[in-house]
């Protein structure tokens, strides 16, 4: 079967046992109750905001297309074009007064 996790024997695992441990991890590392969903999120947002292609993006996450990925992340998407915006207003800004000199 190729599963990725297992339990001891190679059987897929029990959601309720994942999400219990899940649970039990991050209230002993003092973080805050998170769901396990948010993790995924994380990823994504991770990701793109690191150049990642959104076709691996989609992939990765198991997105039936990569327009479902850009619909369900657009204010990670939208945040990256206005970076990217400024960073081209830049470019244009410093060629211009090297033009000047």
């Amino acid at each position: 079967m190729d599963l990725v996790f297992t339990n001891e024997i190679g059987q897929h695992l029990v959601h309720l046992t994942v999400y219990r441990h899940y649970k039990s991890i991050v209230a002993s590392l003092g973080q805050p109750k998170l769901r396990f969903h948010d993790m995924r999120h994380s990823y994504a947002v991770m990701a793109l905001m690191g150049g990642d292609d959104i076709k691996v993006v989609q992939s990765t996450l198991g997105h039936h297309s990569a327009a479902f990925t850009l619909d369900t992340y657009a204010h990670v998407t939208e945040q990256m074009q206005e970076e990217s915006a400024a960073r081209m207003d830049e470019k244009i800004k410093k060629m211009l007064d090297e033009k000047k000199a």
